[in-house]
């Protein structure tokens, strides 16, 4: 430990270094349920790229695992630190070093914010989309490391498509740098997509070039109200066939918007279902909206409600932004699955669900976005009940299964980590566990960065 310390000191300042158990104990998980975790022999939060190089030069020489972190807000233990590592939290690397209206590029360090991101490119008339739920808190790299999505992936796809290019740190030290920040380019093996979704397991983000957008108008919402699942589920198929484009399509369970009218008191009959949340950016969103509303209607929709402008769409919204609070607060704990689905195959993933929920006798609340099929059911459990956490885990188990056996995937956007590995397993067959195990040694030969995870 005192080696360890003493070679880390030499390329680094002492603010840098923690080393107070009762503060990295602090650093040692993620938010996600169900995922172990070490103590960290200690903290890192480099300012430079050079700082990150020393870390992993002194890891490499003495043989000590390094787990990089940004603001630990993921959900599937891909943060998780590990016995005796050193944990690299980036979240002091924050600037944004470049942001090109010409060009649309951002260029920034791991640790800024998502939010941060968003409004600075906003004030240039420009727009960075990938929008997770906790965009007020997680970080860029954070972001890139678990490919993260949103609620606007159905219209401008996931993190993946906005990283044209990164510079990386290896885990022998080296500086690598990936892509490109022109709207073109095929030279060579895609490095790039290679480390997004990585979790760390491969290198060290220490720089990203991003690809922005124009601002779009302001959006415009609507709310459908539906006596059942399959009802909503009907509408989404209708408006995805019929080549319509939402910046936002979302889909509420019974459950998640019983939760929210003990929240927040919204006002939604005990009737309702099913909510389908829509909205448009288009320069003629009510226009949209309208066409929408009737497929919605066609498909038997209880309810139709458009918002005349911004600021009745933000109320609308409002629902769908609070399902994860108010289904937190139904038990002591929760764990939150990430199963996507084909669209053609989300009323047989949420009647799975209910299934699964009723089979255990657990609540589980089924908040989608619906337009990508990315499901999220939320399975809530007491966790001082033992015999209550084991029927989540296999819960949550089940519901994995279901999603394969409908075509989907494990994750759509909150990443495998410590959560998952076993179903990664499953999902991508001995043989491609072989082919992504050649490619983690290639780059990580010592196995050394964020050990246990994925694998």
């Amino acid at each position: 430990m005192g080696d360890l310390i003493d070679h880390l000191r030499a390329g680094l300042p002492d603010d840098a270094i923690l080393t107070d158990p009762d503060v990295t104990t602090s650093y040692a998980n993620d938010m996600a349920s169900f995922c172990p975790s070490g103590a960290p022999a200690v903290v890192v939060l480099p300012r430079t790229t050079e700082q990150v190089q020393h870390v992993m030069r002194t890891a490499t020489a003495l043989r000590v695992p390094v787990v990089p972190q940004g603001a630990r807000t993921g959900l599937s233990g891909a943060a998780n630190a590990s016995e005796g590592c050193i944990v690299l939290s980036l979240t002091k690397m924050d600037r944004i070093l470049e942001i090109n209206p010409v060009d649309r590029v951002a260029v920034v360090e791991p640790g800024v914010v998502n939010a941060v991101l968003s409004r600075a490119v906003a004030e240039q008339g420009l727009y960075y989309p990938p929008d997770p739920s906790s965009w007020e808190q997680c970080t860029i790299g954070g972001n890139i490391g678990t490919a993260s999505g949103g609620l606007c992936c159905v219209k401008y796809g996931v993190t993946a498509e906005y990283v044209l290019g990164l510079e990386v740190v290896l885990a022998d030290g080296r500086l690598l740098k990936t892509g490109r920040r022109t709207a073109k380019g095929v030279a060579g093996y895609d490095m790039t997509r290679l480390f997004v979704g990585s979790e760390g397991s491969l290198g060290i983000v220490v720089e990203a070039t991003l690809a922005l957008k124009p601002a779009p108008p302001l959006q415009l919402a609507l709310a459908a109200e539906f006596p059942s699942v399959a009802a909503a589920c009907e509408a989404v198929c209708a408006i995805m066939a019929g080549g319509h484009a939402p910046s936002l399509l979302e889909l509420m369970d019974s459950t998640t918007i019983r939760a929210v009218n003990d929240l927040a008191n919204m006002g939604l009959p005990d009737s309702t279902e099913a909510l389908l949340l829509a909205a448009f950016d288009t320069h003629d969103p009510a226009a949209d909206l309208a066409a929408l509303g009737e497929l919605c209607s066609a498909a038997g929709a209880t309810q139709v409600v458009p918002a005349e402008n911004a600021a009745e769409s933000e109320l609308l919204l409002q629902a769908r932004r609070m399902s994860f609070p108010a289904l937190e607060r139904i038990s002591s704990a929760t764990m939150i699955d990430d199963v996507c689905v084909p669209r053609s195959a989300l009323g047989a993933m949420l009647d799975g669900v209910a299934g699964i929920a009723e089979k255990y006798g657990l609540t589980i609340g089924v908040c989608a976005h619906a337009g990508d099929g990315n499901t999220h059911p939320v399975v809530c459990f007491d966790a001082a009940d033992p015999d209550e956490s084991r029927r989540a885990r296999e819960s949550f188990d089940e519901i994995m299964a279901l999603g394969l056996e409908l075509g989907g995937t494990i994750t759509g956007e909150h990443g495998v980590g410590v959560l998952k590995k076993e179903w990664l397993a499953r999902e991508l067959g001995p043989v491609g566990v072989e082919m992504q195990r050649g490619i983690k040694e290639v780059f990580d030969p010592l196995g050394l960065l964020n050990p246990g995870k994925l694998f």
